[in-house]
């Protein structure tokens, strides 16, 4: 992997002086070839005369994210060592709003003044030293426009706020560039009466592979990536220690938080009881343990900060995640005691002033990262330690303690009915049916993350509360809503042990009175889920080698002895696990099974942990219950759920169906 300056820290070096020098050189040779030395030239797009500008822009910018982006695929770089510029959008907009102006008002920009003054340009000159000045006014007059950058949101890449794939959005991009090629030749040739290179062999060309190259990235961003040896991982891991790459500083960390960086996810993996007395904002709990399972979802994508109160057991847990193939999970420089310090420190209790912008950002810092709710203290028993780490299924016991914690939402899905007449203390009534809707044209369908986000901020939800479902006779009432947490990235969800029926079996306490509920605003993802897939992606993967589509339908429904759709039957490859299989009676109640049992029943049907799957049912609704087992209780890690299920399949003719028995 390339080492850059950036990344080693060397940027002041000699060495990283004669590189910007080569490069610096280079650009300006091949921006006097493009004929960027000439004013006239470069305010000739403003007329429509000469689109070199755009040109050689889309050019810089296709090349330099195709570059970039087969770079990071083979491995030759990756993004923490290269330097992306933060997202700041009210100064970035004003800023380019000034840029915009001086370029359309002189005709130059920096770059280009540099070559004009290369090459002799009077008004180049004038128009750089006014540069210089400009940047000397800035400086003076940054205390002024600091508030600008208060917004700090990190490092946005466009293809995650748009919801889409890397090499889809540098193929769309490309494709955008391309059009703009030709449309620039069509417009120069219009406005001339020049052909130039419109319809030349040339662009043709160069469009050609252009596109190529984009659509290239589709196959090698999805490649098989080589299992390193445990010698090569542990080379790895101490190079990485060694050049400082598996830390993030908690001015980064703080300014990414206060920005809202979807991507990033912060583990606290102190005890329980530490995390209630304090803890940095939007937070998770986990115990060192529980680490590989509750990050399942999170591997290798954005950005995973793990901290306690030093560096020594942060460090330990991201190497052993290292070795499981999480290449994203980096540790906090001094950990929670060095965030105090540098981030919430008071400006009066420092030993040395500070700078007004350094003030600001303290100030800002605080104001975030202090307007917490009090903290809750946490009792330490063993069953509010398994919670704080995310059991996936909570006893009666543990939720009967926790009534006093303002963090433990608990909700009630029997008929409402049933509700008014005793619940849960301070529980609330949800209908399961809220939480779908017609999408697309297919009934019963999960919600988008919108209309979820606005649900569970009406019900009063924070990102950082324990959500406890409590089920009356369908547990897979309980584990609906664990997709709908599951699309909103809320991963601290459990179930209700037995439901209702085994906290009324242990005469556990209950009233009629309605919880008093202060909404919230719960944020919105920025990009959609990873783990719901429509026909589309189920077709492609039938008859696939090592691919499971699991039907978890009751046996008759599967053979197509009974049908409640379009046809009867099931998918061609499918195999069948009803999902009432994984269930046991025990004293008056109904649970899950042991998960030592699940185990060896999924070990039978499944290659391995990281085999792929699609869950199927009739509505997505059975299978949710299949998905929490998989993923929640097993560690299963490639878990796909078709959520329109046998409803949409049954009814498009065009999909195939089966009817054998199993």
């Amino acid at each position: 992997m390339i080492n850059t300056f950036f990344n080693s820290g060397t940027l002041d070096s000699a060495g990283a002086f004669f590189a910007s020098l080569l490069i610096g050189l280079a650009f300006g040779v091949a921006l006097e070839r493009a004929g960027f030395s000439s004013s006239r030239r470069l305010a000739g797009i403003f007329y429509f005369r000469d689109m070199a500008v755009l040109k050689v822009m889309f050019t810089a910018v296709i090349v330099a994210m195709l570059g970039l982006s087969y770079a990071k695929a083979f491995g030759w770089v990756t993004t923490e060592n290269v330097y992306f510029l933060h997202t700041l959008y009210a100064a970035q907009i004003l800023g380019g709003l000034i840029f915009g102006a001086g370029f359309v008002m002189g005709g130059w920009c920096p770059g280009t003044a540099a070559v004009g003054v290369a090459s002799g340009k009077i008004d180049a000159l004038i128009f750089l030293l006014g540069a210089v000045g400009g940047s000397i006014l800035y400086n003076e007059l940054y205390p002024m426009v600091a508030p600008l950058t208060a917004a700090d949101r990190g490092v946005v890449f466009g293809f995650e706020s748009l919801g889409v794939s890397e090499a889809g959005f540098a193929f769309v991009f490309t494709l955008i560039a391309v059009g703009c090629f030709w449309g620039a030749e069509a417009i120069e040739k219009m406005r001339n009466g020049v052909e130039g290179y419109w319809n030349s062999r040339f662009l043709k060309v160069f469009s050609a592979l252009l596109v190529v190259g984009a659509f290239g990235l589709f196959v090698v961003q999805t490649r098989p990536v080589p299992v390193q040896s445990p010698a090569t991982q542990e080379q790895a891991l101490l190079t990485g220690m060694q050049e400082g790459v598996d830390h993030i500083e908690v001015q980064e960390l703080a300014d990414r938080l206060l920005g809202g960086d979807p991507a990033l996810v912060l583990v606290d993996i102190r005890t329980p009881a530490e995390f209630g007395t304090f803890h940095i904002r939007t937070a998770l709990n986990l115990q060192a343990a529980d680490l590989p399972a509750a990050l399942v979802p999170h591997k290798n994508q954005g950005v995973i900060v793990l901290y306690s109160n030093g560096m020594t057991h942060p460090a330990q847990a991201r190497d052993s995640l290292a070795r499981l193939g999480f290449n994203n999970v980096y540790q906090l420089t001094d950990g929670l005691q060095g965030f105090l310090d540098t981030c919430l420190k008071p400006i009066s209790l420092r030993d040395e002033p500070v700078s007004p912008v350094q003030a600001a950002k303290i100030r800002a810092w605080r104001a975030f990262f202090l307007s917490t709710p009090p903290p809750v203290t946490v009792p330490t028993t063993p069953s509010a330690q398994e919670a704080a780490s995310l059991t996936p299924e909570v006893e009666a016991e543990w939720l009967a303690q926790n009534f006093s914690r303002p963090d433990v939402k608990r909700i009630d899905l029997r008929p409402q009915q049933d509700y008014n007449g005793g619940h849960v203390p301070g529980a609330i009534s949800l209908n399961i049916e809220s939480l779908r809707g017609c999408i697309n044209g297919i009934h019963s369908m999960l919600l988008p993350a919108t209309i979820l986000a606005e649900h569970f901020s009406l019900m009063g939800i924070r990102p950082e509360d324990t959500v406890v479902a409590i089920w009356d006779d369908k547990q897979q009432d309980a584990t609906l809503v664990g997709m709908a947490c599951e699309r909103l990235g809320h991963r601290r969800f459990a179930v209700l042990r037995g439901g209702f029926a085994k906290w009324q079996r242990e005469k556990r306490p209950v009233d009629t009175l309605l919880p008093v509920v202060t909404p919230s605003h719960y944020p919105v993802p920025e990009k959609p889920d990873s783990f719901t897939v429509g026909a589309k992606e189920v077709l492609a993967a039938m008859g696939k080698t090592g691919i499971v589509i699991l039907d978890v339908r009751p046996v008759d429904f599967f053979t197509g002895k009974k049908r409640d759709e379009a046809r009867g039957g099931h998918i061609p490859g499918a195999i069948n696990r009803p999902y009432t299989d994984d269930m046991e009676k025990g004293a008056g109640f109904t649970a899950l099974k042991s998960a030592t049992d699940l185990s060896a029943i999924y070990g039978k049907l499944i290659p391995s942990k990281e085999s792929p799957v699609i869950l199927h049912c009739r509505t997505g609704h059975q299978a949710s219950q299949t998905y929490f087992v998989l993923t929640r209780l097993l560690g299963y890690t490639n878990i796909r759920w078709y959520d329109a299920g046998w409803t949409e399949w049954a009814a498009r003719p065009e999909l195939p169906v089966a009817s054998e028995s199993r």
